[in-house]
């Protein structure tokens, strides 16, 4: 069943969003589709595709056996990753601000604002070397000493809103991802165009495959998403 809110959006023409799976931006098979719709134009700007439960399920396998190695990955190359991932957001925060305003409806200052507030939380997951200092200490009790050990926990998934897809993502994996994690992200199939942009940007940073991963669609997907991550 389409989600089509115009039939002239059934055009062949129209750009289709991409899932992300195992380092692959890859077409989905799905008969399920929403079309994007400009706001202010109602201009058809791409078709996002509700992702099949195989597609989902390759996305969630591709985590968990990128965990097996980027768990291990030093901290210190965890954290050069982002600082070119901030430097690539700032280089390019107009366009992405831009495709944000076209999708959702922000004017371009929100939008900029959108953006930015995520990408303060990418600047703290450059950090990262810090933030993950464990503590000792030394005597606690007669013989006793205690110390913490921060460690990855795995797979980690984000469901993300209509209302800021630039700064909640960005709240979401850049964090998880600079701990060691790995991430299947859901955008809101209502304005994907902005998250995958920065979703681009993060593999152009140097993310490695299946580190990242993006499926679309709605409450089966979520669903689906949820029961795999757990299993």
């Amino acid at each position: 069943m389409s989600q089509s809110a115009n039939p002239k959006t059934q055009s062949a023409a129209a750009e289709t969003v991409k899932l992300l799976i195992g380092g692959k931006f890859v077409e989905s098979k799905t008969t399920q589709w929403r079309d994007i719709i400009n706001p202010a134009t109602q201009e058809v700007l791409a078709r996002v595709p509700f992702a099949t439960k195989d597609e989902v399920d390759a996305a969630v396998a591709a985590a968990k056996e990128a965990f097996k190695t980027w768990r291990f990955t030093p901290i210190g190359a965890r954290a050069r990753i982002f600082l070119k991932y901030q430097q690539l957001i700032r280089e390019n925060m107009k366009e992405i601000a831009a495709v944000l305003t076209a999708e959702q409806g922000k004017t371009l200052p929100d939008a900029e604002g959108d953006v930015f507030r995520g990408l303060e939380v990418v600047e703290h997951a450059a950090n990262i070397g810090n933030l993950q200092m464990g503590e000792l200490a030394n005597n606690v009790a007669n013989g006793v000493d205690t110390y913490t050990v921060l460690q990855p926990l795995g797979v980690c998934a984000g469901i993300t809103p209509f209302n800021f897809p630039a700064m909640i993502p960005l709240w979401m994996f850049p964090m998880a991802i600079a701990c060691g994690n790995t991430f299947v992200l859901k955008p809101s199939e209502q304005d994907p165009l902005s998250t995958m942009k920065l979703v681009e940007l993060a593999i152009e940073a140097g993310i490695p495959a299946g580190v990242l991963n993006v499926v679309h669609g709605g409450p089966d997907v979520v669903n689906r998403v949820g029961e795999e991550c757990r299993s």
